[in-house]
């Protein structure tokens, strides 16, 4: 079996000049004109048709050496069918070996894909009665080939039914002179076209195969891009100003995670914009007050001496105060960051105590350590004492001299709480929840210092710790501020006396 394959290549020349598509899709790497389902597709086919078409080759291979070992074990059949003819009893009386070869081929009908015939002194005699697929017996050469056989021989030889594979059988009775023989001939493509039915058969099988892998590789692939379309389509009508969109996440394949790390970006961005739109609207909120009355009263400062050292003195009294609110912006903006903690080991009661420690020189109150829990939590402790001296100092504002502040922490399962008591003019029902808000004031007029950020600051430190500010309910006057923070293992805490500083 010869088998012929032509490969066809196409060459292109490539113009001197691109046209201004062909450039875009060069830089986009052929993105324009070749999607990601389309590579998908191409790719999955380019794998199929290679193994399919191995298979198809293999198959065929195989079925070819299949046909070789059956024309080979026929030959064989047929050797073995003369040889037991001639030794039998009724080939004992022929006296020519013509007679035997007549006899034998008339006892004999070859099948389709087999012929006989004779040959004697170098000549083709007679050949089997049934037409054979191609007339080997009338080709002189290959007649002249055999005769030449001196012993038994086998071989190919290529006819016009295809590939033949011969035996040579020669035969003597008694001492007649001369030389005869047998050819028995199995024409192999005969014999094999039904397996080259089914090789073919295979062939159209592959071939809708792949037409129907294209059609499901199609369909597949959109549904598997669906979610990537959505998540592109969501980023191209996502804008500064609307950031609430998102991509509804169906399954736990790697698609949806895609869809979910998205969404999580998303959320990530949300934060960071309306964190720079709320920082932008407070700077420009707060900061026009004081910039107004320092051009104001620059511009009505005079030459005496007195007015100009007094306005000098209004006027840095309100740069100061400026930069205190940036610095507190800018601290609530980076508040929403990753690295806006250091977290550490903290111990709850050196916390407490270095808090009073430290809170005492700003006022003549009453400093008290209520309680403090013999523990240790993981936490920034710098941003856990900024935020109680932002309490003590809200409350300092709102005590007279020789009133009642104490800090305390205490260690419950699951949590922590810090908190920054004190007995002084409290906080109004109305403003329980809006004191924590940006700028929010609360309506005591002896509150004249600060820019109302203090309790927001203290609020996004507890929620960088994952915990809360709240203000507690109590009978007495004053306020109660405690910070809740969550804490997975805390060591027991006992409960001490309260210390008196």
């Amino acid at each position: 079996m010869t088998t012929r394959m032509t490969a066809m290549t196409s060459t292109m020349t490539e113009p001197t000049t691109q046209p201004p598509a062909a450039s875009r899709w060069r830089r986009n790497g052929g993105r324009q004109g070749l999607s990601a389902r389309v590579r998908i597709i191409g790719w999955t086919l380019s794998v199929l048709t290679l193994a399919l078409t191995a298979l198809v080759f293999l198959t065929w291979q195989a079925l070819g050496a299949r046909s070789d070992a059956m024309a080979d074990a026929e030959l064989s059949h047929e050797a073995e069918k003369f040889r037991l003819f001639a030794a039998s009893p009724q080939a004992q009386a022929f006296t020519r070996p013509e007679q035997l070869l007549d006899r034998w081929m008339q006892s004999n009908l070859p099948d389709t894909s087999e012929a006989f015939f004779s040959v004697l002194n170098g000549r083709a005699h007679h050949r089997s009665l049934a037409e054979p697929p191609a007339r080997l017996d009338s080709d002189h050469a290959f007649v002249a080939r055999i005769a030449a056989a001196t012993g038994p021989s086998y071989g190919w030889v290529d006819s016009s039914a295809g590939r033949v594979r011969y035996a040579v059988l020669p035969v003597r009775v008694g001492s007649t002179p001369g030389t005869a023989a047998l050819v028995v001939l199995e024409f192999r493509d005969v014999m094999a076209k039904p397996l080259n039915d089914v090789a073919k058969v295979l062939g159209i099988v592959v071939v809708g195969a792949l037409a129907m892998s294209a059609v499901a590789c199609w369909l597949v692939a959109g549904r598997v891009l669906a979610p990537i379309r959505l998540v592109r389509t969501t980023a191209e009508q996502i804008s500064e100003t609307d950031l609430r969109r998102r991509i509804e996440v169906v399954g736990n394949d790697d698609v949806a995670q895609l869809a979910r790390t998205f969404n999580t970006m998303l959320d990530r961005l949300e934060v960071a914009f309306v964190a720079q739109r709320q920082f932008l609207d407070d700077a420009g909120h707060e900061l026009r007050t004081p910039i107004t009355v320092v051009r104001g009263h620059l511009e009505l400062m005079g030459d005496d001496p007195a007015d100009r050292a007094e306005t000098t003195a209004l006027v840095l009294d309100e740069l100061s105060r400026m930069d205190r609110i940036v610095a507190e912006l800018l601290l609530l903006a980076k508040s929403e960051r990753p690295d806006f903690l250091s977290v550490g080991e903290v111990n709850l009661t050196d916390l407490v105590v270095d808090v009073v420690a430290k809170a005492r020189p700003l006022a003549d109150r009453q400093w008290r350590v209520d309680e403090a829990a013999d523990a240790f939590i993981e936490a920034d402790g710098q941003r856990l004492t900024q935020a109680l001296m932002q309490l003590v100092a809200n409350a300092v504002r709102h005590t007279a001299d020789g009133d009642r502040i104490t800090v305390g922490s205490r260690a419950l399962p699951g949590r922590v709480e810090l908190w920054v008591a004190d007995n002084g003019s409290g906080v109004a029902p109305d403003d329980r929840e809006r004191v924590f808000e940006r700028f929010a004031r609360g309506n005591d007029q002896r509150r004249t210092e600060g820019a109302g950020l203090g309790l927001a600051i203290v609020r996004s430190i507890a929620r960088a710790h994952g915990g809360e500010i709240r203000l507690a309910l109590q009978s007495g006057p004053g306020a109660t501020f405690v910070l809740e923070l969550p804490s997975q293992a805390v060591l027991p805490a006992d409960d001490p006396e309260p210390v008196s500083l």
